[in-house]
């Protein structure tokens, strides 16, 4: 497909149309949800408001709400971002990744990341789970809270991983297709197209990370996300490849999906939800080991040379 809007639109209007194709994306997902449902599970249209409205009630809801999500992300993250890079006629290739492709270990260490800066989060994730707030928003905190512990219900109705066909399907919801589109919105779109627009690095990765953060409506893990939604920014500035932050998003999702797992299998004694921070002993090993291989990976990403395609199209551009 041919690109019929111009790559000099104002950052301001691609973002705009990034959040016109994801809606439409979602209108194309809610009816192809909706034809996906009544011939799988044989529920009509009419029956699915009622099971979407209450799907505790009904013995296929948290299968239904299952379906719902991982179709909804699927074409509003993924389908409907791609169809907008296109549209505006830039190659998606040499876009996401303007950068040679780096060594596989590379990939894979920024994933490993994640996992070794997590005891260093749980400090984050327990403040921000304790946070109070002023007695002037009270009113405010109760919502948030009531909003949260409703999240949290549908979640653990629909995380159910007790078989491997199970675990399998969870990581393709919860892990792979969220890291894929909301990598693709928030670093491959929102945060190159803030960057065009302001100019300074750091304040596009920060403000795709706090738009990152909010878009989840957690109030009381808002800033957790941020964090990792800046890391994540990072990751992908310096690597100039896409793959890099999917596959640190993957990691940090199906890792807690995996754990999930385990636990319902009884294969592990833990509590997965728990915001409490970990031994501080664990959280001074993170900071260490997460700090060295944060610098390693600058070094390594910094050392890649710009594609020679990238090149030639930002130079194409500058003569148009």
């Amino acid at each position: 497909m041919k690109g019929f809007i111009s790559k000099d639109l104002h950052p301001f209007w691609v973002l705009l149309l990034l959040l016109v194709f994801m809606s439409g994306g979602y209108f194309v997902a809610t009816f192809i949800y909706s034809l996906l449902v009544n011939w799988i599970y044989g529920v009509s249209v009419f029956e699915l408001m009622d099971v979407v409205a209450n799907p505790a009630a009904h013995p296929q809801g948290p299968a239904i709400m299952l379906l719902l999500q991982g179709v909804l992300q699927f074409f509003s993250f993924i389908v409907a971002p791609l169809v907008l890079l296109r549209s505006v006629n830039y190659g998606i290739d040499t876009y996401l990744n303007w950068k040679v492709r780096p060594l596989v270990g590379l990939v894979l260490l920024s994933g490993l990341l994640i996992v070794l800066i997590m005891p260093a989060n749980s400090v984050i994730i327990n403040w921000n789970a304790e946070l109070d707030f002023p007695a002037f928003m009270e009113g405010f905190e109760r919502w948030a809270r009531e909003q949260e512990d409703q999240l949290a219900e549908l979640t653990r109705m629909i995380t159910r991983f007790e078989t491997v066909p199970q675990l399998l399907v969870g990581l393709l919801v919860f892990a792979l297709i969220p890291a894929i589109g909301e990598e693709l919105v928030f670093r491959g779109i929102t945060q190159r197209q803030l960057f065009r627009w302001i100019g300074n690095t750091h304040a596009a990765i920060w403000v795709a990370a706090i738009i990152f953060g909010a878009i989840h409506v957690q109030f009381f893990g808002f800033l957790p996300r941020v964090l990792l939604g800046a890391l994540f920014g990072y990751l992908y500035f310096w690597s100039g490849r896409i793959s890099v932050p999917i596959m640190a998003h993957f990691v940090n999702n199906g890792f807690t999906v995996l754990m999930l797992y385990l636990q319902q299998t009884g294969a592990i004694d833990a509590d997965v939800e728990s915001t409490e921070a970990m031994p501080l002993y664990s959280i001074a090993l993170s900071v260490v080991l997460s700090a060295a291989v944060i610098y390693y990976l600058y070094q390594q990403f910094a050392a890649l040379p710009v594609r020679e395609e990238s090149m030639a199209e930002a130079a194409n551009d500058e003569q148009v």
